[in-house]
C-alpha cells in the first residue's frame, strides 16, 4: 500500500533566523500585525490569537544576511487570513507603511507580497472557497497570476479598524527554493506522502504538494538555481517549518514511512525533526 499523509495534517509555527532581533519583532508587531507571546533569551514567539505561535524569531549572533535567490531555503512563508476584509485591512495598512508590496490573484488565492528587515520572504493571503477552484484534466488544482483587485479589496476593509492579525489566522503555506525538484519531489510526495496538487516543473520550475486536497502546503523551486546550495548556519533565513499531523497514529505513520525510505528521524522533545534534500528543517508534531 502506498502510504498517503493524514488528510487533517496542517501546519504550524515557522522559525525564522534573524541578524537583530528587536528590529525585526518591531517589523512583525507593527507592521504584518502578530504579538509576542512569548521572549525567551534571543528568541521571541510571535502570535495572532493569542495562545498559538505562528512564527519564532531567532537572533544569531553575527548573522549574515542571506541574499535573495542564492540559497535553497526559505522562499516566502504564507499567513493565512480568515477573510477578504482581513486581508483588505493588512492591504491598507502596508500601504499606510510605504514598503514594498508584491501582490497576485492566483484564482485559488489573493495574496500580497513582502520582505521582513533580513530578506525573509512573506505571504500574506485568503483562500477562495474550495468549491470555487478548478482543476485539469490530471485533477491538478489550477493555479495563476493575474493582478488583484486593489479597489474591491479596500472597499472590503473600510469602515473598519486594523488591529493586526485577526483569531482564526494561520500559516498556510510554506514556498522554499530547493536544490533539485525530482529529489523535492521523491521526499515531498513519495516519503512524506503529500498529494502534487500542481506540477509546473516545465514552463516554471515549480511543484505544490498538499494533504487532504489543500491548493499547497509547500511549493517547491528552483528559482535559486538547479543545485542551490544550503545557506551557512549563521545565515538569516528558514530553521524549521511545523507540520501538525491529528494524532500519535498519524505521526507514527509518516515516521514509519520516512525510516522505510532511509530518511533519519530524530525524536526530542514530543517532536520529530527530519532534514529534506535540500538541508531545510522540519518539525512534526501532534496537535
Amino acid at each position: 500500500m502506498i502510504y498517503r499523509m493524514h488528510p487533517e495534517m496542517k501546519l504550524g509555527e515557522v522559525k525564522l533566523k534573524v541578524s537583530d532581533l528587536e528590529r525585526s519583532v518591531r517589523f512583525y508587531e507593527e507592521i504584518v500585525g502578530l504579538k509576542t507571546l512569548q521572549r525567551t533569551g534571543n528568541e521571541v514567539a510571535l502570535t495572532a490569537d493569542g495562545r498559538n505561535a505562528l512564527v519564532v524569531l531567532e537572533e544569531i549572533p553575527g548573522a549574515v544576511v542571506t541574499k535573495r535567490r542564492s540559497t535553497s531555503g526559505l522562499y516566502h512563508f504564507a499567513i493565512l487570513l480568515p477573510t477578504r476584509k482581513d486581508l483588505g485591512l493588512s492591504l491598507r495598512k502596508l500601504i499606510e507603511a510605504g514598503i514594498h508590496i508584491g501582490q497576485s490573484d492566483h484564482y485559488v488565492s489573493e495574496a500580497l507580497y513582502i520582505s521582513d528587515p533580513d530578506n525573509n520572504g512573506i505571504e500574506i493571503y485568503r483562500d477562495r472557497p474550495r468549491e470555487e477552484w478548478t482543476y485539469d484534466e490530471q485533477g491538478h488544482v489550477q493555479m495563476g497570476g493575474d493582478p488583484i483587485d486593489w479597489d474591491g479589496m479596500l472597499r472590503e476593509a473600510e469602515g473598519h479598524p486594523w488591529n493586526g492579525m485577526p483569531e482564526g489566522t494561520t500559516i498556510g503555506h510554506v514556498h522554499f527554493h530547493v536544490a533539485d525538484l525530482e529529489q523535492s519531489e521523491r521526499f515531498y510526495c513519495g516519503q512524506l506522502g503529500l498529494d502534487m496538487m500542481a506540477d509546473a516543473t516545465v514552463f516554471m520550475g515549480a511543484l505544490f504538494v498538499a494533504a487532504g486536497g489543500y491548493h499547497h502546503h509547500f511549493g517547491l523551486n528552483i528559482w535559486a538555481g538547479a543545485g542551490a546550495p544550503a545557506a551557512p548556519n549563521n545565515a538569516t533565513g528558514i530553521a524549521y517549518a511545523t507540520m501538525i499531523l491529528p494524532d500519535r497514529a498519524a505521526l507514527d505513520a509518516v515516521l514509519a514511512n520516512l525510516r522505510g525510505g532511509g530518511v533519519d528521524t530524530v525524536e526530542e522533545d514530543g517532536a520529530a525533526w527530519i532534514t529534506d534534500p535540500s538541508g531545510i528543517r522540519l518539525r512534526l508534531t501532534v496537535g
